[in-house]
């Protein structure tokens, strides 16, 4: 017997007892495919009236999927409203009473196809409110299906890493925005004034975390201060310059940093960031707006040709936005000491991970259980931290393929660059995928750049492929 669950805290307000499935039994003949289970409903005995959940096996195989026939549990409400709906037209081939619902013997029975014979066979559970509105989805896995004959070869490759270069010196930053309130054209600071102790918290927590921090050396600071674009232009630059620097100085005087630590810029008037909220809002005359906020006129003039042609439109930007265009961006440059010690390099790995180059992630996944939550976990962490990385990408790519999570891996395949070992992994993916077309020239490749473990995986494609071949598959 082989049984599975399912916690449906997955689906909103669905009791958080398991939905249960036993004596699955999956068998197939030369043209028909048979699955057979029993479900137990019970855990949907106390829904919601205005609610429903659609149940419905899927047997997938990469691409591949095939949906089975549906049932519904539906509250009491839903129930009765389906019931006077001719029956053809609720979304699922049987319907089920939550409250009286017990355990169903389910069967199906279809046409088999050849990709069928490797497979999942998983429940797409859909959760739907008043009105059918969606309210949860969640994948339910039921069993794995091998229906394969005993001497069939497989794909096993052997997975290849790509260890990441050494970064020899640790470069990082922290960036933030702080809205500070100066008085009315004026450039002097107050730190109590309006929100400013909020805003100046927020500066004083992003250097404090690295000046306080002992495996950190801060280096350097920057400001850059903008203002809005109402006002004389040339008043702008007075007080995006202004107050720039007197924040420079209150940081300054607050740490007793010297003066050249921290630089200043200034942006007169923030109109990119007023274009970034025009063109993504859904303002009358958005595209007229935006096409003065292009256009090559003077900041002035453009000002004013914004307000007496769409002064509605302005009132709601000078109230609403405006206000948000008197920012004042910061950095804080430092650089994080190299770690040596293993064991100290995999707490901070699962404690503070921006400290870590991504050479220093791999050894410290090297140095764990492979196959274990841990491990696998590590690389992940490496591709959330360096997200755009081909190291990081293929290496989480083949974690995923070693654990059998091609849907996993297939986030990650896409960004593994194009090193010999992304074509080895790009290939064994294909492979994985039964996709041997794609594998065969990928792995072809992958021999011709060196990497010998693909000659291993193209013996194995031939030996898949001619298989298939003298069983017509």
């Amino acid at each position: 017997m082989i049984c599975g669950a399912f916690f449906a805290a997955a689906l909103p307000k669905v009791s958080t007892d398991a939905l249960q499935m036993r004596d699955i039994d999956v068998v197939h003949t030369d043209d028909n495919f048979f699955v057979k289970m029993t479900l137990d409903l019970t855990p949907y005995k106390k829904m919601e009236s205005n609610r429903e959940v659609i149940l419905t096996p899927m047997i997938v195989a990469g691409a591949d999927t095939l949906a089975l026939p549906s049932l519904m549990v539906a509250g009491r409400a839903r129930y009765y409203l389906w019931l006077r709906q001719n029956e053809k037209k609720y979304p699922a081939d049987a319907l089920y009473r939550a409250s009286s619902a017990g355990t169903v013997e389910y069967s199906a029975d279809v046409k088999f196809e050849p990709w069928m014979e490797y497979s999942s066979l998983i429940i797409d559970a859909r959760s739907r409110g008043c009105c059918g509105t969606p309210q949860g989805l969640a994948e339910v896995p039921v069993t794995d299906i091998d229906l394969r004959p005993h001497d069939a070869p497989a794909i096993v490759p052997q997975f290849v890493f790509l260890v990441p270069e050494a970064e020899l010196v640790k470069k990082r930053e922290l960036r933030g925005s702080a809205y500070i309130d100066f008085p009315v054209n004026r450039t002097e600071l107050y730190p109590d004034y309006r929100r400013n102790p909020q805003e100046l918290a927020k500066i004083r927590a992003t250097i404090d975390s690295v000046r306080l921090d002992k495996d950190v050396q801060f280096k350097a600071m920057t400001f850059k201060g903008y203002a809005s674009p109402e006002g004389p232009y040339d008043n702008n630059v007075r007080l995006a310059k202004g107050r720039t620097e007197t924040l420079k100085k209150y940081v300054m005087n607050l740490y007793n940093f010297p003066a050249s630590i921290i630089s200043t810029s200034y942006e007169p008037e923030d109109w990119e960031g007023l274009r970034r909220f025009v063109e993504t809002s859904g303002l009358e005359n958005r595209e007229a707006i935006l096409a003065i906020i292009d256009s090559d006129l003077a900041p002035d003039p453009k000002n004013w040709a914004i307000k007496s042609r769409y002064p509605e439109q302005y009132a709601f930007l000078l109230r609403e936005v405006y206000p948000g265009l008197r920012h004042s961006d910061y950095t804080v440059e430092y650089i994080v000491r190299n770690y040596t010690d293993i064991d100290e390099i995999k707490e901070v790995l699962f404690t503070a991970p921006q400290k870590l180059s991504l050479n220093e992630m791999f050894a410290a996944s090297s140095a764990l259980e492979p196959g274990t939550p841990e491990y696998e976990e590590a690389f992940r962490i490496a591709v959330r931290m360096y997200p755009n990385s081909p190291e990081a990408n293929l290496n989480a790519a083949v974690v995923e393929m070693q654990s059998g999570n091609l849907d996993a891996a297939a986030k990650y395949i896409d960004k593994v660059g194009d090193s010999a070992q992304a074509l080895y992994a790009r290939g064994i993916y294909a492979a994985l995928m039964r996709d041997y077309e794609a594998a065969r020239p990928l792995l072809q490749q992958a021999v011709d750049a060196g990497i010998m473990q693909a000659s291993d995986a193209l013996e194995q494609l031939d030996a898949v492929e001619n298989f298939n071949v003298r069983n017509k598959k």
